[in-house]
Protein backbone atom coordinates (compact mmCIF):
# COMPACT_ATOMS: atom_id res chain seq x y z
CA UNK A 1 0.00 0.00 0.00
CA UNK A 2 1.31 3.16 -0.60
CA UNK A 3 2.57 5.40 1.84
CA UNK A 4 0.10 8.01 1.59
CA UNK A 5 -2.78 5.78 1.76
CA UNK A 6 -3.34 4.39 5.29
CA UNK A 7 -5.90 1.78 6.26
CA UNK A 8 -8.82 2.23 8.63
CA UNK A 9 -12.23 1.68 9.09
CA UNK A 10 -14.99 3.32 8.30
CA UNK A 11 -18.02 3.63 6.06
CA UNK A 12 -18.38 5.67 2.79
CA UNK A 13 -20.23 6.89 -0.07
CA UNK A 14 -22.80 4.08 -1.71
CA UNK A 15 -21.14 1.68 0.45
CA UNK A 16 -17.41 2.20 -0.44
CA UNK A 17 -14.52 2.36 1.82
CA UNK A 18 -14.86 5.42 4.25
CA UNK A 19 -12.52 8.33 3.36
CA UNK A 20 -11.38 10.57 6.65
CA UNK A 21 -8.51 13.16 7.52
CA UNK A 22 -4.75 11.84 6.25
CA UNK A 23 -6.36 9.95 3.69
CA UNK A 24 -7.55 7.21 5.02
CA UNK A 25 -9.29 4.37 3.38
CA UNK A 26 -10.05 0.94 4.28
CA UNK A 27 -12.27 -1.84 2.36
CA UNK A 28 -15.20 -3.46 3.89
CA UNK A 29 -14.66 -6.67 6.41
CA UNK A 30 -15.98 -9.75 4.01
CA UNK A 31 -15.59 -9.90 0.30
CA UNK A 32 -14.42 -6.51 -0.64
CA UNK A 33 -11.31 -7.25 1.89
CA UNK A 34 -10.94 -10.89 0.37
CA UNK A 35 -10.29 -8.92 -3.19
CA UNK A 36 -8.31 -6.66 -2.58
CA UNK A 37 -6.53 -9.09 -0.38
CA UNK A 38 -5.69 -12.02 -2.97
CA UNK A 39 -2.26 -12.62 -4.43
CA UNK A 40 -3.67 -13.93 -7.40
CA UNK A 41 -2.95 -13.25 -11.08
CA UNK A 42 -6.53 -12.95 -12.30
CA UNK A 43 -9.23 -12.32 -9.11
CA UNK A 44 -13.08 -12.22 -10.44
CA UNK A 45 -15.13 -10.48 -7.55
CA UNK A 46 -18.73 -11.40 -8.85
CA UNK A 47 -22.33 -12.21 -7.34
CA UNK A 48 -25.24 -10.04 -6.63
CA UNK A 49 -25.91 -6.70 -7.28
CA UNK A 50 -25.11 -4.33 -4.59
CA UNK A 51 -22.06 -6.59 -3.16
CA UNK A 52 -19.55 -3.20 -3.34
CA UNK A 53 -17.68 -4.78 -6.43
CA UNK A 54 -17.07 -1.51 -8.24
CA UNK A 55 -15.48 -0.19 -4.84
CA UNK A 56 -13.37 -2.64 -4.42
CA UNK A 57 -11.94 -2.47 -7.94
CA UNK A 58 -11.61 0.82 -7.95
CA UNK A 59 -9.69 0.87 -4.58
CA UNK A 60 -7.38 -1.56 -6.27
CA UNK A 61 -4.64 0.84 -7.88
CA UNK A 62 -4.23 3.10 -5.10
CA UNK A 63 -1.56 0.88 -3.28
CA UNK A 64 0.43 1.75 -6.51
CA UNK A 65 0.05 5.41 -6.97
CA UNK A 66 3.27 6.02 -5.06
CA UNK A 67 4.99 4.17 -7.84
CA UNK A 68 5.74 6.79 -10.93
CA UNK A 69 5.77 3.98 -13.37
CA UNK A 70 2.94 2.67 -12.34
CA UNK A 71 -0.59 2.61 -14.42
CA UNK A 72 -4.06 0.96 -14.59
CA UNK A 73 -6.74 0.62 -17.07
CA UNK A 74 -10.18 -0.05 -16.29
CA UNK A 75 -12.76 -1.49 -18.99
CA UNK A 76 -15.96 -1.44 -19.50
CA UNK A 77 -17.88 -2.44 -23.02
CA UNK A 78 -18.73 1.09 -24.04
CA UNK A 79 -18.11 4.47 -23.11
CA UNK A 80 -21.47 5.46 -21.75
CA UNK A 81 -21.28 2.84 -19.15
CA UNK A 82 -18.35 4.40 -17.77
CA UNK A 83 -19.83 7.71 -17.56
CA UNK A 84 -23.34 6.46 -16.58
CA UNK A 85 -25.04 8.34 -13.36
CA UNK A 86 -23.36 6.67 -10.30
CA UNK A 87 -20.84 4.31 -12.34
CA UNK A 88 -17.00 4.11 -12.65
CA UNK A 89 -16.31 7.93 -13.64
CA UNK A 90 -18.58 9.06 -10.97
CA UNK A 91 -17.08 6.85 -8.19
CA UNK A 92 -13.72 7.77 -9.12
CA UNK A 93 -14.55 11.01 -8.73
CA UNK A 94 -15.42 10.04 -5.09
CA UNK A 95 -12.36 8.48 -4.10
CA UNK A 96 -9.33 9.55 -5.95
CA UNK A 97 -8.92 13.26 -5.19
CA UNK A 98 -8.77 12.54 -1.65
CA UNK A 99 -5.56 10.98 -2.62
CA UNK A 100 -4.09 13.35 -4.81
CA UNK A 101 -5.59 12.31 -7.94
CA UNK A 102 -5.87 15.15 -10.56
CA UNK A 103 -8.88 14.24 -12.99
CA UNK A 104 -8.45 14.61 -17.26
CA UNK A 105 -12.04 14.15 -17.84
CA UNK A 106 -11.54 14.29 -22.06
CA UNK A 107 -9.38 11.71 -21.88
CA UNK A 108 -11.06 10.02 -18.85
CA UNK A 109 -8.28 9.51 -16.61
CA UNK A 110 -6.23 10.74 -13.65
CA UNK A 111 -2.98 11.58 -12.81
CA UNK A 112 -1.18 11.17 -9.18
CA UNK A 113 1.45 13.19 -7.83
CA UNK A 114 4.20 10.76 -8.18
CA UNK A 115 3.47 10.34 -11.89
CA UNK A 116 1.46 7.10 -11.77
CA UNK A 117 -1.45 7.15 -13.72
CA UNK A 118 -5.40 5.38 -13.93
CA UNK A 119 -7.37 5.06 -16.81
CA UNK A 120 -10.66 4.60 -18.00
CA UNK A 121 -11.49 2.99 -21.73
CA UNK A 122 -13.55 0.89 -23.59
CA UNK A 123 -13.71 -2.28 -25.94
CA UNK A 124 -17.03 -1.86 -27.62
CA UNK A 125 -16.17 -4.29 -30.54
CA UNK A 126 -13.99 -7.23 -30.62
CA UNK A 127 -11.38 -5.61 -32.70
CA UNK A 128 -11.02 -2.44 -30.66
CA UNK A 129 -8.64 -4.77 -28.75
CA UNK A 130 -6.21 -4.33 -31.32
CA UNK A 131 -6.37 -0.92 -30.49
CA UNK A 132 -4.27 -1.90 -27.32
CA UNK A 133 -1.43 -4.18 -29.04
CA UNK A 134 1.74 -3.25 -27.74
CA UNK A 135 0.24 -1.56 -24.63
CA UNK A 136 2.05 -2.59 -21.51
CA UNK A 137 -0.16 -2.90 -18.72
CA UNK A 138 0.49 -3.49 -14.86
CA UNK A 139 -3.04 -3.49 -13.50
CA UNK A 140 -6.31 -4.56 -15.72
CA UNK A 141 -9.38 -4.21 -13.95
CA UNK A 142 -13.03 -5.42 -15.88
CA UNK A 143 -16.13 -3.62 -14.52
CA UNK A 144 -18.86 -6.33 -15.31
CA UNK A 145 -16.79 -8.89 -16.98
CA UNK A 146 -19.22 -11.06 -18.56
CA UNK A 147 -20.24 -7.62 -21.07
CA UNK A 148 -16.72 -8.68 -22.99
CA UNK A 149 -16.19 -11.45 -25.15
CA UNK A 150 -14.06 -14.02 -24.20
CA UNK A 151 -11.30 -13.08 -27.49
CA UNK A 152 -11.17 -9.37 -25.57
CA UNK A 153 -10.46 -10.79 -22.15
CA UNK A 154 -7.68 -13.43 -23.46
CA UNK A 155 -5.93 -10.72 -25.96
CA UNK A 156 -5.95 -8.22 -23.20
CA UNK A 157 -4.40 -10.81 -20.25
CA UNK A 158 -1.29 -10.61 -23.36
CA UNK A 159 -1.25 -6.74 -22.53
CA UNK A 160 -0.54 -7.70 -18.89
CA UNK A 161 2.78 -6.37 -18.43
CA UNK A 162 5.00 -4.41 -16.03
CA UNK A 163 8.35 -2.86 -16.26
CA UNK A 164 7.62 -0.85 -12.98
CA UNK A 165 8.45 -3.91 -10.31
CA UNK A 166 4.64 -4.10 -9.89
CA UNK A 167 3.35 -7.92 -10.77
CA UNK A 168 1.00 -7.42 -13.38
CA UNK A 169 -2.67 -8.80 -12.49
CA UNK A 170 -5.84 -8.93 -13.35
CA UNK A 171 -8.88 -7.60 -11.30
CA UNK A 172 -12.52 -8.02 -12.80
CA UNK A 173 -15.98 -7.66 -11.53
CA UNK A 174 -19.22 -9.67 -12.63
CA UNK A 175 -22.82 -10.27 -12.10
CA UNK A 176 -23.94 -13.44 -12.86
CA UNK A 177 -24.89 -14.69 -16.56
CA UNK A 178 -25.61 -18.48 -17.03
CA UNK A 179 -24.04 -17.99 -20.62
CA UNK A 180 -21.44 -16.08 -20.33
CA UNK A 181 -17.66 -17.85 -20.77
CA UNK A 182 -17.27 -16.13 -17.54
CA UNK A 183 -19.55 -19.04 -16.04
CA UNK A 184 -17.23 -21.70 -17.89
CA UNK A 185 -14.37 -20.51 -16.69
CA UNK A 186 -15.61 -20.06 -12.40
CA UNK A 187 -17.48 -23.39 -13.27
CA UNK A 188 -15.10 -24.96 -10.13
CA UNK A 189 -16.13 -22.12 -7.51
CA UNK A 190 -19.95 -22.69 -8.43
CA UNK A 191 -22.35 -25.61 -7.40
CA UNK A 192 -23.58 -27.02 -10.27
CA UNK A 193 -27.19 -28.42 -9.32
CA UNK A 194 -28.05 -24.98 -7.32
CA UNK A 195 -25.95 -22.32 -9.25
CA UNK A 196 -25.01 -20.59 -6.29
CA UNK A 197 -21.47 -19.95 -4.86
CA UNK A 198 -19.73 -22.86 -3.27
CA UNK A 199 -18.72 -20.73 0.61
CA UNK A 200 -15.52 -22.94 1.17
CA UNK A 201 -14.15 -22.39 -1.98
CA UNK A 202 -14.82 -18.72 -2.38
CA UNK A 203 -10.91 -16.77 -2.90
CA UNK A 204 -9.38 -20.40 -3.00
CA UNK A 205 -6.42 -20.50 -5.86
CA UNK A 206 -5.80 -22.38 -8.21
CA UNK A 207 -3.63 -22.63 -11.29
CA UNK A 208 -3.96 -23.00 -15.11
CA UNK A 209 -2.14 -23.49 -18.40
CA UNK A 210 -3.36 -23.11 -22.09
CA UNK A 211 -2.98 -26.31 -23.81
CA UNK A 212 -4.20 -25.63 -27.53
CA UNK A 213 -7.87 -24.00 -26.49
CA UNK A 214 -8.12 -25.91 -23.56
CA UNK A 215 -7.32 -24.78 -19.63
CA UNK A 216 -6.10 -27.47 -17.80
CA UNK A 217 -6.68 -26.98 -14.19
CA UNK A 218 -4.66 -27.98 -11.13
CA UNK A 219 -4.54 -27.11 -7.49
CA UNK A 220 -0.89 -26.92 -7.08
CA UNK A 221 1.23 -25.11 -9.80
CA UNK A 222 3.86 -28.08 -9.63
CA UNK A 223 0.80 -30.28 -11.03
CA UNK A 224 1.14 -28.54 -14.15
CA UNK A 225 4.78 -29.26 -15.21
CA UNK A 226 4.03 -31.49 -17.66
CA UNK A 227 2.58 -29.28 -19.82
CA UNK A 228 5.60 -28.19 -21.73
CA UNK A 229 6.93 -25.69 -24.30
CA UNK A 230 9.83 -24.48 -26.19
CA UNK A 231 11.44 -21.24 -24.72
CA UNK A 232 13.95 -19.06 -27.28
CA UNK A 233 16.60 -21.51 -26.89
CA UNK A 234 15.03 -24.27 -28.35
CA UNK A 235 14.72 -26.22 -24.93
CA UNK A 236 11.85 -27.85 -23.49
CA UNK A 237 10.26 -26.47 -20.37
CA UNK A 238 7.56 -26.30 -18.67
CA UNK A 239 4.60 -23.56 -19.46
CA UNK A 240 4.72 -20.96 -16.78
CA UNK A 241 1.15 -21.30 -15.32
CA UNK A 242 -1.61 -18.55 -13.58
CA UNK A 243 -3.43 -18.39 -11.20
CA UNK A 244 -7.16 -17.41 -10.77
CA UNK A 245 -9.84 -17.28 -7.81
CA UNK A 246 -13.63 -16.32 -7.94
CA UNK A 247 -14.72 -14.63 -4.38
CA UNK A 248 -18.67 -14.24 -4.72
CA UNK A 249 -20.46 -10.96 -2.59
CA UNK A 250 -24.22 -10.39 -2.54
CA UNK A 251 -26.06 -7.17 -1.27
CA UNK A 252 -25.78 -8.57 2.51
CA UNK A 253 -21.96 -8.32 2.29
CA UNK A 254 -22.17 -4.41 1.74
CA UNK A 255 -23.77 -3.43 5.16
CA UNK A 256 -22.83 -0.03 4.36
CA UNK A 257 -24.68 0.15 1.37
CA UNK A 258 -28.00 -1.60 3.37
CA UNK A 259 -27.60 1.09 6.06
CA UNK A 260 -27.59 3.69 3.58
CA UNK A 261 -30.36 2.74 1.04
CA UNK A 262 -32.29 0.03 2.80
CA UNK A 263 -35.39 0.56 -0.05
CA UNK A 264 -32.45 -1.32 -2.13
CA UNK A 265 -32.85 -4.94 -1.02
CA UNK A 266 -36.66 -3.97 -1.34
CA UNK A 267 -36.23 -3.09 -4.93
CA UNK A 268 -33.71 -6.26 -5.74
CA UNK A 269 -37.33 -8.34 -4.38
CA UNK A 270 -39.69 -6.92 -6.92
CA UNK A 271 -37.48 -7.93 -9.96
CA UNK A 272 -39.08 -10.52 -11.90
CA UNK A 273 -38.04 -14.38 -10.79
CA UNK A 274 -34.99 -14.65 -13.03
CA UNK A 275 -33.07 -11.63 -12.48
CA UNK A 276 -33.89 -11.96 -9.03
CA UNK A 277 -32.06 -14.97 -8.64
CA UNK A 278 -29.15 -13.24 -10.46
CA UNK A 279 -28.87 -10.52 -9.47
CA UNK A 280 -30.08 -10.68 -5.11
CA UNK A 281 -29.30 -14.69 -4.61
CA UNK A 282 -25.88 -14.54 -7.21
CA UNK A 283 -27.20 -17.51 -8.80
CA UNK A 284 -24.78 -18.78 -12.20
CA UNK A 285 -27.34 -21.32 -13.09
CA UNK A 286 -30.74 -19.96 -13.49
CA UNK A 287 -32.26 -19.43 -17.42
CA UNK A 288 -35.06 -18.03 -18.54
CA UNK A 289 -37.57 -21.10 -19.27
CA UNK A 290 -41.29 -21.25 -19.49
CA UNK A 291 -43.44 -20.70 -17.05
CA UNK A 292 -40.63 -18.54 -15.03
CA UNK A 293 -41.76 -14.69 -16.29
CA UNK A 294 -45.57 -15.69 -16.36
CA UNK A 295 -48.03 -17.82 -14.35
CA UNK A 296 -51.54 -17.69 -14.86
CA UNK A 297 -51.94 -18.88 -11.12
CA UNK A 298 -50.54 -14.81 -10.52
CA UNK A 299 -53.18 -13.44 -11.85
CA UNK A 300 -56.93 -13.01 -10.87
CA UNK A 301 -59.99 -13.76 -13.46
CA UNK A 302 -62.91 -11.00 -12.76
CA UNK A 303 -65.39 -10.57 -14.62
CA UNK A 304 -65.72 -6.17 -14.06
CA UNK A 305 -63.90 -3.53 -15.25
CA UNK A 306 -63.70 -0.43 -12.14
CA UNK A 307 -65.12 2.60 -13.88
CA UNK A 308 -62.02 5.07 -14.00
CA UNK A 309 -59.76 2.57 -15.60
CA UNK A 310 -57.65 4.04 -18.49
CA UNK A 311 -56.43 1.53 -21.33
CA UNK A 312 -53.71 0.98 -23.87
CA UNK A 313 -53.36 -1.53 -26.60
CA UNK A 314 -50.13 -2.75 -27.56
CA UNK A 315 -49.19 -3.85 -31.21
CA UNK A 316 -46.66 -6.30 -32.21
CA UNK A 317 -46.66 -6.31 -35.79
CA UNK A 318 -46.45 -9.21 -38.63
CA UNK A 319 -47.81 -8.94 -42.38
CA UNK A 320 -47.67 -12.73 -43.75
CA UNK A 321 -51.14 -14.85 -44.12
CA UNK A 322 -51.23 -18.52 -43.78
CA UNK A 323 -50.03 -20.44 -46.40
CA UNK A 324 -49.08 -23.93 -48.05
CA UNK A 325 -45.43 -22.26 -48.31
CA UNK A 326 -45.65 -20.66 -44.52
CA UNK A 327 -47.96 -22.52 -42.61
CA UNK A 328 -47.15 -20.88 -38.90
CA UNK A 329 -45.89 -17.14 -40.02
CA UNK A 330 -45.59 -14.35 -36.97
CA UNK A 331 -48.57 -13.16 -36.02
CA UNK A 332 -50.42 -9.34 -35.50
CA UNK A 333 -50.58 -9.38 -31.93
CA UNK A 334 -52.39 -6.61 -29.68
CA UNK A 335 -53.47 -6.71 -25.96
CA UNK A 336 -55.25 -4.05 -24.36
CA UNK A 337 -53.98 -3.20 -20.79
CA UNK A 338 -55.67 -1.12 -18.14
CA UNK A 339 -54.60 0.79 -15.30
CA UNK A 340 -57.33 0.72 -12.77
CA UNK A 341 -58.23 3.92 -9.98
CA UNK A 342 -56.87 1.50 -7.11
CA UNK A 343 -53.31 1.46 -9.55
CA UNK A 344 -53.22 -2.09 -10.28
CA UNK A 345 -53.84 -3.23 -13.32
CA UNK A 346 -56.25 -5.13 -15.70
CA UNK A 347 -55.69 -7.30 -19.16
CA UNK A 348 -59.06 -7.01 -20.65
CA UNK A 349 -58.52 -8.62 -24.43
CA UNK A 350 -56.13 -10.09 -26.63
CA UNK A 351 -56.19 -10.39 -30.49
CA UNK A 352 -53.90 -12.91 -32.72
CA UNK A 353 -54.28 -12.66 -36.06
CA UNK A 354 -52.09 -13.85 -39.18
CA UNK A 355 -52.81 -11.06 -41.89
CA UNK A 356 -51.87 -9.71 -45.11
CA UNK A 357 -50.56 -5.88 -44.90
CA UNK A 358 -53.67 -4.62 -46.06
CA UNK A 359 -55.45 -6.74 -43.23
CA UNK A 360 -52.90 -5.49 -40.40
CA UNK A 361 -54.31 -2.04 -41.68
CA UNK A 362 -58.11 -3.28 -41.28
CA UNK A 363 -57.29 -4.93 -38.25
CA UNK A 364 -56.23 -1.82 -36.40
CA UNK A 365 -58.89 0.58 -37.90
CA UNK A 366 -61.28 -1.64 -36.70
CA UNK A 367 -59.97 -2.69 -33.44
CA UNK A 368 -59.59 1.65 -32.31
CA UNK A 369 -63.38 2.08 -33.60
CA UNK A 370 -64.28 -1.00 -30.66
CA UNK A 371 -61.95 0.24 -28.20
CA UNK A 372 -63.00 4.22 -28.76
CA UNK A 373 -60.78 7.19 -28.60
CA UNK A 374 -60.27 7.40 -24.94
CA UNK A 375 -57.96 4.18 -25.17
CA UNK A 376 -54.37 4.89 -26.08
CA UNK A 377 -52.63 2.81 -29.12
CA UNK A 378 -49.23 2.13 -28.92
CA UNK A 379 -47.52 0.65 -32.49
CA UNK A 380 -43.81 -0.47 -32.91
CA UNK A 381 -41.86 1.39 -35.53
CA UNK A 382 -38.92 -0.59 -37.13
CA UNK A 383 -35.90 1.33 -37.65
CA UNK A 384 -35.39 2.90 -41.11
CA UNK A 385 -37.59 4.76 -43.40
CA UNK A 386 -40.07 1.81 -44.25
CA UNK A 387 -40.49 1.73 -40.35
CA UNK A 388 -41.24 5.37 -40.62
CA UNK A 389 -43.58 5.30 -43.26
CA UNK A 390 -45.55 2.24 -42.25
CA UNK A 391 -46.37 4.13 -39.01
CA UNK A 392 -46.95 7.31 -40.82
CA UNK A 393 -49.48 5.54 -42.64
CA UNK A 394 -50.98 3.73 -39.80
CA UNK A 395 -51.65 7.02 -38.00
CA UNK A 396 -53.21 9.21 -41.16
CA UNK A 397 -55.85 6.16 -41.09
CA UNK A 398 -56.16 6.74 -37.60
CA UNK A 399 -56.78 10.00 -37.24
CA UNK A 400 -58.40 11.19 -33.85
CA UNK A 401 -57.03 8.65 -32.15
CA UNK A 402 -54.46 8.68 -29.32
CA UNK A 403 -51.71 6.87 -31.11
CA UNK A 404 -48.08 6.97 -30.31
CA UNK A 405 -45.30 4.62 -32.24
CA UNK A 406 -41.58 4.23 -31.05
CA UNK A 407 -39.11 1.69 -31.41
CA UNK A 408 -37.91 -1.62 -29.60
CA UNK A 409 -35.28 -0.85 -27.14
CA UNK A 410 -33.59 -3.84 -25.29
CA UNK A 411 -34.09 -7.32 -25.56
CA UNK A 412 -37.49 -8.70 -25.14
CA UNK A 413 -37.26 -10.43 -22.14
CA UNK A 414 -35.97 -6.71 -20.70
CA UNK A 415 -39.07 -5.03 -21.93
CA UNK A 416 -41.42 -8.03 -20.25
CA UNK A 417 -39.84 -7.65 -17.08
CA UNK A 418 -42.00 -4.44 -15.90
CA UNK A 419 -45.13 -6.45 -16.61
CA UNK A 420 -43.82 -9.80 -15.22
CA UNK A 421 -43.11 -8.17 -12.24
CA UNK A 422 -46.28 -6.48 -11.75
CA UNK A 423 -47.85 -10.06 -12.28
CA UNK A 424 -45.72 -12.33 -9.80
CA UNK A 425 -46.55 -9.49 -7.23
CA UNK A 426 -50.72 -10.08 -7.43
CA UNK A 427 -51.37 -7.02 -9.21
CA UNK A 428 -52.64 -7.92 -12.49
CA UNK A 429 -56.03 -9.03 -13.53
CA UNK A 430 -57.47 -10.66 -16.31
CA UNK A 431 -60.58 -9.79 -17.70
CA UNK A 432 -62.51 -13.69 -18.16
CA UNK A 433 -63.13 -14.34 -22.09
CA UNK A 434 -62.75 -16.72 -24.48
CA UNK A 435 -59.03 -15.52 -25.64
CA UNK A 436 -57.30 -15.89 -22.14
CA UNK A 437 -56.57 -19.46 -22.50
CA UNK A 438 -54.50 -19.05 -25.84
CA UNK A 439 -53.03 -15.61 -23.86
CA UNK A 440 -52.26 -17.72 -20.83
CA UNK A 441 -50.73 -20.18 -22.51
CA UNK A 442 -48.21 -17.83 -25.25
CA UNK A 443 -47.10 -15.79 -22.00
CA UNK A 444 -46.37 -18.72 -19.76
CA UNK A 445 -44.20 -20.43 -22.87
CA UNK A 446 -42.16 -17.19 -23.07
CA UNK A 447 -39.51 -16.70 -23.60
CA UNK A 448 -38.62 -20.50 -24.96
CA UNK A 449 -41.43 -20.98 -27.81
CA UNK A 450 -41.15 -20.04 -31.22
CA UNK A 451 -43.35 -16.77 -31.21
CA UNK A 452 -43.84 -14.09 -28.73
CA UNK A 453 -46.00 -11.99 -30.25
CA UNK A 454 -48.38 -12.15 -27.43
CA UNK A 455 -45.81 -10.93 -24.47
CA UNK A 456 -44.41 -8.38 -26.86
CA UNK A 457 -48.00 -6.37 -27.35
CA UNK A 458 -48.45 -6.81 -23.39
CA UNK A 459 -45.00 -5.32 -22.69
CA UNK A 460 -46.00 -2.92 -25.01
CA UNK A 461 -49.17 -2.26 -23.62
CA UNK A 462 -48.55 -2.52 -20.13
CA UNK A 463 -45.36 0.37 -20.95
CA UNK A 464 -47.89 2.82 -22.39
CA UNK A 465 -50.53 2.43 -19.37
CA UNK A 466 -48.14 2.23 -16.95
CA UNK A 467 -46.20 5.13 -17.81
CA UNK A 468 -49.48 7.38 -18.98
CA UNK A 469 -50.38 6.62 -15.14
CA UNK A 470 -47.60 7.62 -13.85
CA UNK A 471 -48.90 11.32 -15.12
CA UNK A 472 -52.52 10.88 -15.20
CA UNK A 473 -54.06 14.85 -13.86
CA UNK A 474 -56.66 12.76 -12.13
CA UNK A 475 -54.05 11.26 -10.02
CA UNK A 476 -52.83 14.26 -9.09
CA UNK A 477 -56.15 15.72 -7.24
Amino acid sequence: MNAHVAISPGIGHNGGPAIVDGQTIKPQPGPQTAFLASSADIVIYGGGAGGGKTWGLLMEPLRHIGNSGFGAVFFRRSTVQIRNEGGLWDESAVLYPQVGGDPKEHTLSWSFPSGASVSFAHLEHDKTRFNWQGSQIPLICFDELTHFSAVQFWYMVSRNRSMCSVRPYIRATCNPDADSWVAELIAWWIDQDTGLPIPERSGVVRWFVRVGEDLRWADDPTELEQYTMLNEDGETVPIPPKSLTFIPAKLTDNKALMAADPGYMASLLSLPLVERERLLGGNWKIRPAAGLYFQRSWCQVVDAIPVGTVFCRGYDLGATARSAENPDPDATSSTKVGRMPSGRYIVVDSQNECLSPAGVERLIKNTATQDGKACKISLPQDPGQAGKSQVANFKLNLSGYNVRSSTETGDKITRFSPFSAQAEGGNVDVLRGAWNERWFSALENFPTAKHDDDPDSTSRAFEGVALGGRYNLSALT
